[in-house]
């Protein structure tokens, strides 16, 4: 279905290739996870699939791309919109209507489907994700989870022979991940459809998948099974650092291989000493009977709350459950039309957006809406500007979280992660007392989370209180004090991270899920075996 021959491509002004002598066939009804650093180039080699890189990129291919026996280069990537349906990692980019149903129906009516069938594919593709009441809503009203399923679900509607998706449960709670994935999966089997999809969150693909494509970072692409390709790769999910912890052989890659082995190492592991309060120390920032409405839509019902010095919260729920919305009006940015929140014996609303920032940082979940100038460079110096920061440190925050981003490149050319990480920085090199970050893991590697780990950590020790909005449940059990989940603009549950995360099926990590509720990572079992073991 998929032949690259020999392909290497360059950027227009790069003296390096993105990609060196790629050769890959890829037949039909496969599913094909793609992984890599940030800034490796998968979303390059996904673009090469419809023709999209070059012709609207630009840059020098070498080499032929094919699918199903036409080669992108002989025809423009318009013509290939009946063969290849792509979802990229921004799904607002995407959208060229004004309505969910519009959207469903958009791609279908470039292609002269007749009416009839065009109105069935759009309610079996309402709900096969579970989006059937969100059908007349307007597309900039959507979470940004409901926005990625409306745009899985344009290009469903086709009913495309080559699906490519790039980072497509990214914004996804973990059931609605869990439901996509499971619908790919039938489109795969059922179908005969070929999968291709970019993922840094392999923990829920890999079981999945049928090969994986692995970019080291050096232009190359290693290809093979995923146990294969997954045994020495740096990146990989916690269930695999788990096997090679435990000496597993083969590595498992799906929860239930693990309990098959686990019997052994859990009859081991001592109980872990518990964690400090999640509550302790100063309240920096207290909020009272918050009220968010969006025209007759109640997207955060009263709620009240405090973030305290050192801590790190992190709030999880469903998609639509009102946590943007949570996070923009502590920030005073957003609408808020009932209580209120006070830090510094101040509300952010009733401040300059200026002095705001340097009381509460905010990180929205569309990064690239705080990026407006031309290069790298320009953008951390006027955030060290702006903060009456040291000139450097914007740049220093960067490379710590991604090393190595060219400083003459514009911020509209970097990838999704390398974008995140920017604002990142940008923001906090006003230090702000409270850091709200709306899902921050968007687009970050195994490693680059890592580092955003850190300097969360670093964070907290400063004294500072940190909030991530986010579905990462197995960021959130390495990086969180205290877990709050929401639903329908109400807090459901408020607690430790392991009260929260070990007592739900939902938001349950795979350690969690292999060993019990009393380990969350892989460093608890590490911390949990006898010393003559570790």
């Amino acid at each position: 279905m998929i032949e690259l021959d020999h392909v290497t491509f360059y950027y227009d002004g790069q003296p390096d290739p993105v990609l060196t002598d790629v050769t890959l066939s890829i037949g039909e009804g496969e599913l094909v996870v793609l992984t890599g650093h940030t800034g490796a180039g998968k979303s390059t080699l996904l673009g090469t699939l419809n023709g999209l890189v070059p012709h609207f990129t630009g840059g020098h291919l070498d080499g032929v791309v094919s699918v199903d026996g036409i080669a992108t280069s002989s025809r423009p990537p318009r013509e290939f919109a009946h063969l290849v349906g792509m979802v990229g990692q921004d799904p607002l980019a995407g959208f060229v209507t004004d309505t969910v149903e519009e959207e469903l129906a958009y791609g279908m009516e470039q292609l002269g489907v007749p009416p009839q069938v065009m109105r069935r594919r759009v309610e079996e593709t309402l709900d096969l994700l579970g989006i059937a009441d969100l059908r007349r809503r307007a597309l900039r009203s959507l979470s940004g989870g409901q926005q990625q399923r409306v745009a899985i679900g344009s290009v469903l509607t086709t009913h495309p022979k080559v699906l490519v998706l790039d980072e497509p449960t990214s914004a996804l709670d973990p059931t609605a991940a869990e439901d996509v994935l499971a619908t790919l999966a039938r489109l795969v089997q059922d179908l005969g459809t070929t999968v291709i999809m970019a993922e840094h969150r392999m923990e829920r693909v890999v079981p999945f998948a049928d090969r994986m494509l692995y970019l080291p970072g050096d232009t190359t692409v290693l290809d093979g099974p995923p146990a294969e390709i997954l045994k020495d790769t740096p990146i990989a999910p916690p269930i695999v650092h788990l096997g090679r912890v435990a000496h597993w052989d083969p590595l498992p890659l799906s929860v239930r291989d693990a309990r098959r082995q686990a019997g052994p190492l859990r009859d081991r592991l001592t109980l872990p000493a518990p964690r400090p309060s999640a509550t302790d120390g100063v309240a920096l920032l207290t909020g009272s009977s918050i009220v968010v409405r969006y025209g007759p839509t109640v997207a955060v019902r009263g709620i009240d709350l405090a973030l305290h010095a050192g801590r790190v919260v992190a709030m999880m729920g469903r998609n639509g459950s009102g946590k943007s919305s949570l996070l923009w009006a502590l920030q005073g940015s957003g609408p808020r039309q009932g209580g209120s929140v006070r830090t510094q014996d101040a509300d952010p609303k009733d401040l300059s957006s200026a002095k705001a920032r340097k009381l509460v940082g905010l990180v929205p979940q569309t990064a690239s809406d705080l990026l407006y100038l031309e290069t790298v460079a320009d953008e951390c110096a006027a955030a060290d500007r702006e903060s009456g920061a040291e000139p450097g440190l914007c740049r220093s925050l960067l490379d710590r979280l991604v090393p190595g981003i060219d400083p003459e490149k514009h911020p509209r050319d970097l990838s999704e992660g390398q974008r995140l990480a920017l604002v990142l920085a940008v923001q906090l090199s006003a230090a702000p007392q409270v850091m709200l970050l709306d899902e921050p893991t968007r687009g970050l590697d195994y490693t680059a989370k890592a580092a955003l780990r850190t300097m969360i950590a670093g964070l907290a020790a400063e004294g500072k209180a940190v909030v991530v909005a986010t579905h990462d449940v197995e960021f959130v059990a390495t990086v969180a004090d205290r877990v709050i989940v929401m639903a329908e603009g109400e807090i459901v549950s408020d607690g430790s991270t392991v009260e929260v995360l070990g007592g739900s099926p939902a938001f349950a990590t795979q350690v969690a899920k292999v060993l019990g509720a009393d380990w969350l990572t892989v460093a608890d079992v590490l911390a949990a075996l006898p010393q003559e073991v570790r």
